[in-house]
């Protein structure tokens, strides 16, 4: 049966960040799976704006750049419509290709979405990314101050209830506003905040005098090197982003230097280590699970923004790389 689809497209690269006006939604034929392949009609995606700014005109870590006439990827779920592969005809899953109605997915870039969530696009929560940082690479220990930059985002957000879940004494995070300040605080787990374009070292110095013990660090550039600066001997530090450079207005966002105090890193025996969230699958169904049993409970919630329309995503696009929203930002299909 013949189906239509809708995707969006880049119309041009723009000279500095996207903006809604550089995307068109277009209909077109449904695409027919190849051999190894799912159909797959999406029920949501994400609105993942570090990964469409870094594949802007280049290759980036094995996924094809985004170019005119290209479709945007990101984290998307939806339900398989011909199976294949272990897939059956109505199996819900997780992939990467969001930003279009029906997708044609390996069946090995797809994940099943279990039973442990009631709503599929919970599984869109980047919590998985803050629960692998803050349990595998920079472990949280009872008592630790815990230092999250970009709180406000789609990790952050979640990061803050997941550090105090897990044990944390204190948690700080840093954001761009007064009134995320505000709502960092009031409503997702943090004790306090520090401002972006503030003197980073003074804030941090207030909100945590006995230093840090934990850096997840999404940001880079000062805000890594005034959290590291703070850091107590044997502090651990999880770097998972780079938004100086992917939230850049130009140049090559797939690289993001800064300088940092090699004496003191080894004088203090602070550890540094890089991760992708899926460099650890282990930590998926374990976060699900958890992540289940603490709404339930009542312990967290889900900072995020619903949008309904795929005509709708180019928008949402702008606003998240404004910094619109607190949390993450999903378009529901």
């Amino acid at each position: 049966m013949s189906r239509t689809s809708h995707e969006v497209r880049l119309t041009a690269l723009p000279p500095g960040l996207p903006t809604a006006r550089d995307f068109t939604v277009v209909e077109v034929a449904a695409p027919e799976p190849g051999p190894g392949e799912l159909l797959v009609r999406n029920l949501g995606f994400q609105v993942f704006g570090a990964a469409l700014t870094t594949a802007l005109g280049q290759d980036v870590a094995g996924f094809p750049g985004l170019r005119p006439g290209g479709v945007p990827v990101g984290p998307a779920v939806g339900e398989v419509v011909t199976g294949g592969g272990g897939f059956r005809s109505g199996d819900l899953v997780s992939h990467f290709a969001g930003w279009r109605e029906f997708a044609a997915v390996p069946a090995t870039g797809c994940a099943p979405l279990g039973d442990a969530l009631d709503d599929p696009l919970l599984h869109l929560a980047h919590g998985w990314t803050a629960y692998a940082a803050l349990t595998r690479i920079a472990p949280v220990r009872p008592g630790d101050a815990v230092f999250v930059s970009n709180a406000a985002g789609a990790v952050g957000s979640l990061a803050g209830r997941i550090a105090r879940l897990l044990g944390a004494g204190r948690v700080v995070g840093s954001v761009g506003s007064p009134e995320k300040a505000r709502r960092l605080v009031a409503e997702l787990g943090y004790d306090a905040a520090v401002l972006r374009g503030e003197p980073l070292p003074e804030q941090l110095a207030a909100a945590a005098p006995d230093g840090l013990d934990v850096v997840l660090d999404l940001v880079g550039g000062e805000q890594l090197r005034a959290a590291v600066d703070a850091s107590r001997p044997h502090a651990r530090v999880a770097l998972t982003g780079a938004l100086t450079a992917q939230y850049a207005t130009g140049g090559d966002r797939t690289r993001a230097p800064v300088e940092l105090d090699l004496a003191q890193l080894i004088i203090k025996s602070v550890r540094l280590e890089a991760f992708r969230a899926d460099d650890h699958p282990d930590a998926l169904a374990e976060w699900n699970e958890r992540f289940a049993a603490w709404l339930r409970s009542g312990e967290i919630d889900f900072p995020h923004t619903r949008i309904t329309g795929i005509d709708r995503a180019p928008g949402a696009l702008e606003d998240v790389l404004a910094g619109r929203h607190v949390g993450a930002v999903l378009v529901r299909l």
